[in-house]
C-alpha cells in the first residue's frame, strides 16, 4: 500500500501544511494589525484623561503602563525561572546517577508540573506565595494590621509565572545538554579538565541555542497568560508604581477585563483592539530578541561574526 504512494506526494503534502500554518499565523498578525491600526493614536498610548474615575473607561487607561507592567512581570519571571530551570536541568543531565530512582521521580514531577492547569498555579500562588510567604513576612515584621507582603503583588505574580514555565526551561535545557557530543566531554577530560570546567566551557556554550529555545517558549507562554494573574496581583488600574509588593497593570489582564467586564463594549472596543495588538507585538518582540540571541550563540554564526 505504501509503495503505491508517489514519491513526490509526501514532500509536497508536508510543505503545503507547513506553509498553510505560516500563512495562518501571518494572516492572524495582519488581521489584528489592520483592525487595531485606526485606534493606535497618541491618546491610546499616553491617555487623554488620566483623571477619569471609572477604570473601565477607555479614556482613563492607556497602553504605556500596561506595556511596562507586562515587561516588568516577564523580566522578574525570567530572573527566577532561568537559573532555577538551568540548575535543575544540569543536575538531571550531568550529576544525577544513571538510573537513579530519585532522578526519575524528579523528571516525573517536572512532567506533572507541565500538565497542571494554569488556574491551579494561580490558586497555589495565592495560597503559598501570598498567604504563606507574604503572610509570614508580615508576621515576622509584626505588621499584621496593614499587610505589606501578604497581599497580591507583582513579586508573587512573577514567581507564580516562573513556577508555571519552569518545566519548559528544564526539559529544553536537559535535552540541549544531552545533545552535545560525548566526544567533546571525553576529549576535554582527557586533556585534564575537571567536570565543572567541562560543564562551563564545553557543555553550556554548545547547549546555549537549545537553552535559548526553552527560554523563548517560556517567555512566549507567560507573556500572554492571564489566569494566574487573576489571583496573584494584576489590576485594572493602579497608581503607576512598580514596587514588588504592589499590584500592577498587565496587557493580558486588561484584554480579559475589557472583553468580559466592560460596561460599554462598543466604547471599549478601540482600547481592546489596541491592547490586543500591543500584546501580540510585545510577544513578537520578545521572541525575536531571543531568537537573535539564539542565532548568535550557534557556532556557525559565531564563526561568521
Amino acid at each position: 500500500m505504501i509503495r503505491r504512494i508517489p514519491a513526490w506526494l509526501f514532500p509536497r503534502l508536508t510543505g503545503a501544511v507547513a506553509w498553510a500554518l505560516a500563512g495562518l499565523v501571518l494572516s492572524l498578525i495582519l488581521g489584528i494589525s489592520l483592525m487595531a491600526w485606526p485606534h493606535l493614536s497618541w491618546a491610546a498610548w499616553v491617555g487623554s484623561e488620566n483623571g477619569a474615575s471609572n477604570p473601565l473607561d477607555p479614556r482613563s487607561v492607556h497602553l504605556v503602563p500596561l506595556l511596562v507592567g507586562t515587561a516588568a512581570r516577564t523580566f522578574l519571571m525570567s530572573l527566577a525561572v532561568i537559573p532555577m530551570g538551568i540548575l535543575t536541568a544540569v543536575y538531571l543531565a550531568e550529576y544525577a546517577p544513571s538510573g537513579s530512582r530519585a532522578a526519575g521521580l524528579l523528571r516525573w514531577l517536572v512532567q506533572v508540573l507541565a500538565g497542571v492547569p494554569s488556574v491551579i498555579f494561580g490558586l497555589f500562588g495565592l495560597g503559598f506565595f501570598v498567604g504563606v510567604v507574604g503572610g509570614g513576612l508580615d508576621r515576622w515584621t509584626g505588621d499584621l494590621a496593614s499587610p505589606v507582603w501578604g497581599r497580591p503583588a507583582l513579586l508573587w505574580a512573577s514567581l507564580t509565572m516562573a513556577l508555571m514555565t519552569l518545566p519548559v526551561v528544564v526539559v529544553a535545557t536537559e535535552e540541549a545538554l544531552r545533545s552535545v557530543s560525548q566526544d567533546l566531554r571525553v576529549a576535554a577530560i582527557a586533556l585534564g579538565a575537571t567536570r565543572l570546567q567541562v560543564l562551563l566551557r564545553i557543555l553550556l556554550p554548545n547547549a546555549l541555542p537549545g537553552m535559548a529555545t526553552g527560554v523563548i517558549l517560556a517567555i512566549g507562554r507567560a507573556s500572554g497568560e492571564v489566569v494566574p494573574l487573576l489571583f496573584t496581583g494584576a489590576a485594572v488600574a493602579t497608581q503607576g508604581s512598580l514596587a514588588l509588593n504592589e499590584r500592577f497593570m498587565d496587557l493580558a489582564y486588561q484584554v480579559f477585563v475589557l472583553s468580559t467586564q466592560s460596561p460599554d463594549p462598543q466604547a471599549s472596543r478601540p482600547l481592546l483592539l489596541a491592547s490586543v495588538w500591543a500584546l501580540v507585538f510585545l510577544s513578537l518582540l520578545l521572541n525575536a530578541g531571543a531568537a537573535i540571541l539564539r542565532f548568535r550563540a550557534t557556532p556557525a554564526a559565531r564563526d561568521r561574526l
